[in-house]
């Protein structure tokens, strides 16, 4: 198990009592190590996926005893102890958490708090939000906020009549760049005759290649299974076609993704969820309503 920002304060002290300077990819490591950590849990990504979820909570223990003086940066990518970090480790503290840290009045001020402040949240310190770093807070946060968008998309496009789903579907395909606009690149056949084929689109903006498409509206716990991807790669084969997506509101039986895995003709199976997070992901049926850049210290810009 990955331990939180706050569990790492104390050994990572320990790890430069010897007051040497350490790499921070050192830290990393020997913390990983002492952890016992598997290689999975070392590659386990933020929800944001853009960074290393063990690598950014030793970042963030770094952050929080620097800002409290017993961590310093000698120069660039290198931290030791300083004198305040040993004095605390010879009263050999049974742990180091964001309580402990509240005595220094540099954190306080890192923090934005008062000593009465401090001392009413010190009750609540070891609340689940005390043990995710900003990050995580911000990144779980956003992912709530993602679902329930998407659950939300997801009931709008039940209420929609089949014809517009499978138009819906198009302009998803040409958001993601098939064919480049809609009015050149694909089309909802509907009423094509081709049994299992609800739409078509070009591979790219030449045409050179065509993907079929199947769309069904299904309520969310009906499933798609296996019988209905077999009819819709037999109307791919009646058009001399090896390529097509199949495109529920609802899911898959776990027969029909197997299914696909054996089968020369390549097929790519969307269900809601995955409908609804392309939807999102490519500002299709939504609008941006706020925005937030996540910034950090450019120091190449620094450097003399």
């Amino acid at each position: 198990m990955i331990p939180d920002f706050q569990t790492l304060m104390l050994p990572l002290l320990d790890l430069v009592k010897d007051k040497k300077e350490y790499r921070s990819n050192d830290i990393v490591d020997a913390l990983a190590e002492k952890f016992d950590l598997s290689e999975d849990e070392r590659q386990e990504l933020l929800p944001s996926g853009v960074d290393f979820l063990f690598r950014n909570r030793v970042g963030w223990t770094k952050t929080h005893l620097k800002k409290a003086g017993l961590l310093d940066t000698p120069r660039r990518g290198f931290y030791c102890i300083t004198q305040r970090g040993i004095d605390v480790l010879k009263q050999s503290p049974e742990k180091i958490n964001v309580a402990f840290l509240r005595q220094f009045p540099e954190f306080l001020e890192f923090r934005g708090e008062t000593k009465e402040s401090a001392s009413e949240e010190n009750i609540n310190v070891q609340s689940s939000e005390q043990l995710q770093t900003p990050e995580e807070i911000l990144d779980n946060t956003y992912q709530d906020l993602r679902k329930a968008l998407a659950q939300e998309l997801l009931d709008k496009i039940q209420q929609l009549s089949p014809p517009f789903f499978e138009r819906l579907v198009v302009d998803l395909l040409v958001k993601m760049g098939y064919g480049g606009s809609v009015k050149d690149a694909g089309k909802a056949t509907g009423r094509s005759g081709d049994e299992g084929i609800d739409g078509i689109i070009k591979e790219d903006k030449l045409g050179l290649d065509i993907i079929y498409i199947q769309a069904k509206k299904w309520q969310q716990g009906n499933t798609v299974g296996r019988p209905e991807i077999q009819k819709f790669v037999g109307a791919l084969v009646g058009q001399g076609a090896k390529k097509g997506i199949f495109i529920t509101t609802s899911s898959f039986t776990k027969e029909a993704s197997e299914y696909i895995l054996r089968i020369e003709t390549k097929i790519v199976l969307i269900d809601g969820v995955y409908l609804a997070q392309l939807m999102i992901d490519h500002n299709l049926g939504v609008t941006v309503q706020h925005s937030y850049e996540i910034k950090k210290v450019n120091m190449d810009y620094f450097e003399e």
